[in-house]
C-alpha cells in the first residue's frame, strides 16, 4: 500500500472515533441517571476489559504495552482523563450551551496547532473548513439563539477552555509519539478508570442502571464513544490526515443531533439543516488536499532521433 492510500486508510479509521463520538448524548440519554465520574468509570473500565481479552486472544502479553515512558503516560492519561474531568468541571460552573460550545473548539484548535507538527503545512483552506464547522457547531449548540457569556461563570468557562486545549494537545502532541503503539491506550483507559472511579467516590453518590436498556448502553458507551473511540482516533491522528479529521469532528454533534431526531428525541428544524451545510462544506473544503488530489500525468521523453 503507498503512503497515500495508507494515509487515506488511516484518516478514515481516525473518522470512526467521530461516528462513535456521535452516539455518545443517545447513550448517555439511555443510560439513566448515573453520575458522570461513575459513568466514566465504568466505560472506561469496558474499554480496558475489551482490551485486555483482544491482547490475550492475540497471544501478547498486555504489559508489554504498559512499558511506556513517563511522558507517554502524561499525555495518555491526562487527554483522556483530563478533557472529561474539565469538561464536567465546566458543566458544573456554567450553562451547558456556553460551556458545550467553547469546549467544542478542539477540532479548530488541533487544525491550527498541527502546523507545528513536523512534515505538516497549514492551509488557508484547512482554517476556513474548520472556521465553516466551528459556525455549524454554533448554530446546533445554540439552537439559533445569541450566545451571552456572563462573567459569573468565569471558572466554568475558563475550564470548557481548558477542555478544548487538553483534546486538541492530546491529539496533536500524539502524533509526536508516533512509534507508541495504538494498543497502549488500553493502559490509558485502565489509569482513567482508576481516577474517575476516584473523583466519583470523593463527589458523587452511587447510582447503578437499571434494567436491560440502562446496562447495555454503558456497554455500548464503553465499547465506542467513551472506549473504542479513543483506539481508532490515536491511529487516525498518527497516521492520518490530522487536519482533515480536525476539521470534520465537527460532524460529531451533527451526526449526534439527527440520530437523536431519528429516534423522535428532537425535532428537525431550520437551524440543523444550516448547520448541515456548514459543517459538511467544512469538512469537504478542509479535507480539498485529499479528496480532490490532482492524478500526475505521466510525462514521455521522446527518443532521441539521432
Amino acid at each position: 500500500m503507498d503512503d497515500s492510500k495508507a494515509r487515506l486508510r488511516a484518516t478514515a479509521i481516525g473518522f470512526s472515533a467521530v461516528l462513535m463520538w456521535a452516539t455518545l448524548a443517545l447513550f448517555t440519554a439511555l443510560s439513566g441517571k448515573v453520575p458522570p465520574f461513575q459513568l466514566l468509570a465504568m466505560c472506561f473500565s469496558v474499554a480496558t476489559v475489551i482490551a485486555c481479552i483482544f491482547w490475550l486472544a492475540r497471544g501478547q502479553n498486555p504489559l508489554t504495552y504498559m512499558r511506556q515512558p513517563a511522558p507517554v503516560w502524561l499525555l495518555g492519561v491526562g487527554g483522556l482523563f483530563g478533557y472529561h474531568f474539565f469538561y464536567f468541571l465546566a458543566l458544573r460552573n456554567a450553562p451547558a450551551v456556553e460551556a458545550g460550545l467553547i469546549a467544542y473548539l478542539w477540532p479548530l484548535l488541533i487544525v491550527l496547532f498541527s502546523a507545528l507538527l513536523p512534515g505538516e503545512r497549514l492551509r488557508w483552506f484547512h482554517i476556513a473548513g474548520a472556521v465553516l464547522g466551528l459556525g455549524g457547531a454554533a448554530l446546533l449548540v445554540t439552537r439559533g439563539e445569541t450566545l451571552e457569556l456572563d462573567t459569573r461563570y468565569s471558572l466554568g468557562y475558563l475550564a470548557a477552555c481548558v477542555c478544548a486545549l487538553t483534546w486538541s494537545s492530546y491529539s496533536v502532541l500524539s502524533r509526536r509519539f508516533g512509534a507508541v503503539p495504538t494498543e497502549a491506550v488500553g493502559g490509558f483507559c485502565a489509569v482513567a478508570a482508576v481516577l474517575g472511579a476516584l473523583c466519583h467516590l470523593a463527589f458523587e453518590q452511587t447510582v447503578w442502571p437499571e434494567g436491560t436498556l440502562e446496562w447495555a448502553s454503558v456497554l455500548l458507551l464503553g465499547l465506542g464513544p467513551v472506549g473504542g473511540a479513543f483506539f481508532t482516533w490515536d491511529y487516525g491522528v498518527k497516521r492520518g490526515d490530522i487536519q482533515a479529521l480536525g476539521a470534520s469532528s465537527y460532524a460529531a454533534p451533527l451526526l449526534s443531533t439527527l440520530l437523536l431526531i431519528l429516534v423522535g428525541l428532537a425535532p428537525f428544524t431550520f437551524v440543523v439543516a444550516a448547520a448541515c451545510l456548514l459543517i459538511v462544506g467544512g469538512a469537504v473544503l478542509a479535507s480539498k488536499d485529499m479528496i480532490f488530489k490532482p492524478k500526475t500525468v505521466p510525462v514521455t521523453i521522446a527518443e532521441d532521433p539521432t
